[in-house]
């Protein structure tokens, strides 16, 4: 994956995961796993840091939605 697709894509998820909640009609497990596969590409540390912040949210979301 290209750096300008790379920062695409995590600008993309930066924007859908601030508008998120648990009872999208997306799962939050295909969200998940556009993040897994993101992160893997990642070679940069302020994109790794991004990921970090969206994988955290993310995280924050799953756990209301076990509750």
């Amino acid at each position: 994956m290209n750096h300008h697709q790379l920062e695409k894509d995590i600008e993309h998820l930066e924007h859908v995961i601030s508008h998120l909640s648990a009872e999208d009609r997306i799962p939050l497990s295909y969200w998940r796993n556009r993040i897994d596969s993101v992160s893997g590409a990642v070679r940069v540390p302020a994109q790794a840091s991004r990921l970090k912040r969206l994988n955290a949210a993310l995280s924050a979301l799953e756990a209301r939605q076990k509750a």
